[in-house]
């Protein structure tokens, strides 16, 4: 094959795609560059049908060779391991927007890796990523319904910026990457400053536009190289035996479904099923019946979607017997612990969550160990979804990457209300357990979280909630469900998540199960979810409107002092020496930051003063206009240093070692002479002035 590319400038920056030179024998591969950020994306698809399964065996992979930014990872192994949380995140977000595309029935098994292998540093690789995963697919002889595309869309100073830099998102109220075809959107992720619902319609509209323009290279490429579809031969459900079943009972299956309680509803829905296989087992034979019993139970399964959807887009009548608009009971509770920091239960229907905060020190901030950037972070919030929350028996294993999504984008939605260090100075941690789950489980984490903080005395200025939304799309018609249940979301086209304020939006996800969805749609969509958003906050302010102003009796006490920079060593002492023995002899925590700002925590506020009175008489402050006694350390023409305090010189400059003109400084001092010294000033960059007359003046008259 030749090597083939489009290129075209998008905001900006050259965008390539290039194809024929890298991983041929895949079915489908690529490369895209945009500025010097590099991902090459493949597709492969097995040639035959996995027997026996009832879903699409789908698996998206997107790695960052940490050789992209010219690193070797860190730690004791150099080679790179499990991925990492952008990693997952990212594969998530290709997957969630390229799942829909492919043909209802395929059961061949099908990768898709993206993987980085050049950074810049400036543009981030997932945009490329998911550029370059449609791009293959659609080169490829595997079936994929609409060519999609990718922008991230973000705003500075009021102004959109389509794929801002790292750099410019920092400075960004708004991080927002939209998926879509186009003339559609299919998937939508992002976080926000609160910002207007309107503020968010535009951007998908801006976005959208750009998605056109890319997806135009697309097509270019693929009329280029691109690669006649496979004839594949998904199994069709035989249209008379699904006749015969309908006409058995399958009024049955709806009046199960219309059950409101869930475990009841199962319990009914398996006992309608039950009862048509059998009566089809006595109308066919048993031995016919064994034939065919597990197409069977698939047309059961389909007559249950058919039957729930119906039910919504023509009656407006949902399994739980609520209106469309409807969100479920709530019930709220905060100081729900003993001994956490902040605890919350968030209950909505038959979803609850138990939310817990805990408070604690520099020394507890997350490393993140990014290819563009290394940080620390000092809020988390960890999502688990045990397996008792939906009534079943599973083995207990680490997170995976439902609970890594679902956690981060809880995190989002509060990220914008923690407070900074500076008028906050604590690790914030907050765990969300899941302990019942009928749907919405992860905006039910957004809402704990909120009570708990406040609980735990986080000084955040209003609370957030979350709601997801759905939608259920018969024939040409379309109906938008608010707070949707497990049910709902199974059997629906549209998992749409929103979280924010009064004030607006702080976190988006959507994910949609049809083609794509309309600009029109999306806006009844929101308006409808600010409608839930603020029914639900008006609940949680009944139960805590503001923040606790005192903080758990258990959670540390921090104090934070300032230092010169140039003592931080006296504190630590010779490998940590120091600095460890005031710890275990006060009982504190201490971290000390490189600008010279030492953070003391401890549970006993006697603990932290006695760290504080050691800190300072081994790093003592410099105070203007008081007087030292200090050691003559070095003579120059023009004056004499003088340590006026440990480690920590000032000048004495020949015009104020007397009140009568010095012509040389050895006339008056000479090094290693004790000498009296006031501090007259201490400059920007700690530069310390003495005066040697000043000092003994003012000694004379508090002697008279």
């Amino acid at each position: 094959m030749e090597k083939i590319k489009v290129s075209r400038e998008i905001a900006g920056r050259t965008l390539t795609i290039t194809t024929g030179h890298m991983a041929r024998q895949a079915h489908g591969s690529v490369t895209v560059q945009y500025g010097g950020t590099v991902v090459l994306a493949t597709a492969v698809c097995a040639p035959e049908a996995r027997e026996g399964l009832d879903f699409m065996p789908l698996t998206v992979e997107y790695r960052e060779r940490t050789y992209a930014a010219g690193k070797i990872p860190g730690g004791f192994f150099k080679r790179g391991g499990r991925p990492g949380e952008k990693e997952i995140l990212t594969a998530r977000l290709i997957d969630r927007a390229i799942r829909p595309q492919f043909p209802k029935g395929l059961r061949n098994e099908l990768q898709i890796y993206a993987l980085v292998i050049s950074s810049d540093l400036e543009n981030n690789s997932d945009i490329p990523g998911l550029i370059g995963v449609s791009a293959a697919l659609g080169l490829s002889d595997i079936p994929f319904a609409n060519i999609l595309s990718a922008v991230r869309i973000g705003r500075v100073n009021g102004q959109f910026v389509v794929n801002p830099t790292f750099e410019q998102v920092t400075r960004s109220g708004l991080d927002v990457v939209i998926a879509g075809s186009r003339d559609n959107i299919v998937m939508v992720e992002g976080e926000a400053e609160q910002a207007p619902e309107e503020v968010v319609l535009e951007a998908f509209k801006m976005g959208q536009e750009y998605i056109r323009e890319i997806i135009d290279m697309q097509e270019e490429l693929i009329a280029k190289a691109g690669k006649p579809k496979r004839v594949w031969n998904i199994k069709e459900i035989d249209a008379g035996m699904e006749k015969q079943i309908r006409d058995i009972d399958q009024e049955k299956i709806a009046q199960a479904l219309r059950t409101e309680e869930k475990q009841a509803r199962s319990v009914a829905l398996a006992e309608a099923k039950n009862t048509i296989l059998q009566k089809l087992s006595a109308e066919i034979g048993e031995e016919a019946f064994a034939v065919i019993e597990a197409d069977a139970k698939k047309i059961l399964d389909k007559i249950e979607v058919d039957a729930v959807r119906s039910d919504i887009a023509l009656k407006h009548h949902r399994p739980d017997g609520r209106g469309i608009k409807d969100v479920r009971a709530i019930h709220t509770e905060i100081d729900v612990l003993p001994r956490p920091h902040g605890s919350a239960i968030f209950t909505r229907g038959q979803t609850q969550a138990l939310v817990v905060t805990t408070l604690g020190t520099g020394s507890d901030e997350q490393l993140m160990e990014q290819l563009e950037r290394e940080y620390k972070k000092n809020f988390m919030l960890y999502y688990n979804f045990p397996s008792f929350s939906v009534g079943e028996a599973r083995p207990v294993r680490g997170p995976g990457r439902r609970e890594i999504g679902h956690g981060m984008l809880a995190e989002r939605a509060l990220a914008p209300l923690i407070p900074d260090k500076e008028k906050f100075n604590y690790t914030i941690q907050v765990t969300s357990d899941i302990l019942e789950s009928n749907g919405s489980s992860s905006m039910a984490s957004v809402c704990g979280a909120s009570l708990s903080l406040m609980a735990a005395g986080v000084p955040i200025s209003c609370h957030v909630a979350g709601i997801a939304m759905g939608l259920i799309k018969h024939e040409d018609k379309y109906t938008i469900l608010t707070d949707i249940q497990g049910l709902e979301d199974h059997f629906g086209d549209m998992d749409f998540k929103i979280a924010g304020t009064a004030h607006g939006i702080t976190a988006i996800q959507m994910d949609i199960k049809i083609t794509g969805l309309s600009h029109e749609l999306m806006k009844q969509a929101l308006e409808q979810a600010r409608e839930a958003r603020m029914f639900i906050l008006e609940k949680m302010n009944q139960t805590i409107s503001v923040p606790n102003t005192e903080l758990s009796e258990f959670a540390p006490r921090i104090v934070s002092i300032n230092i010169d920079p140039d003592q931080i060593r006296d504190i630590i002492g010779p490998g940590g020496k120091i600095i460890k023995k005031l710890t275990e002899e006060t009982g504190t925590s201490i971290d000390i930051e490189d600008s010279g700002k030492v953070s003391i925590a401890a549970r006993d506020p006697k603990a932290v003063e006695a760290a504080i009175a050691r800190i300072k008489s081994l790093a003592p402050k410099v105070e203007i206009g008081k007087i030292y006694e200090g050691e003559v350390k070095k003579i120059m023409d023009f004056g004499a240093f003088v340590e006026v305090v440990p480690n920590k010189d000032g000048l004495v400059h020949i015009s104020q070692l007397a009140e009568h003109r010095v012509n040389r400084v050895e006339d008056v001092v000479k090094e290693g002479d004790r000498l009296l010294v006031k501090v007259i000033e201490v400059d920007d960059r700690g530069k310390i002035r003495l005066s040697h007359k000043e000092a003994v003046k003012e000694a004379k008259e508090i002697k008279a």
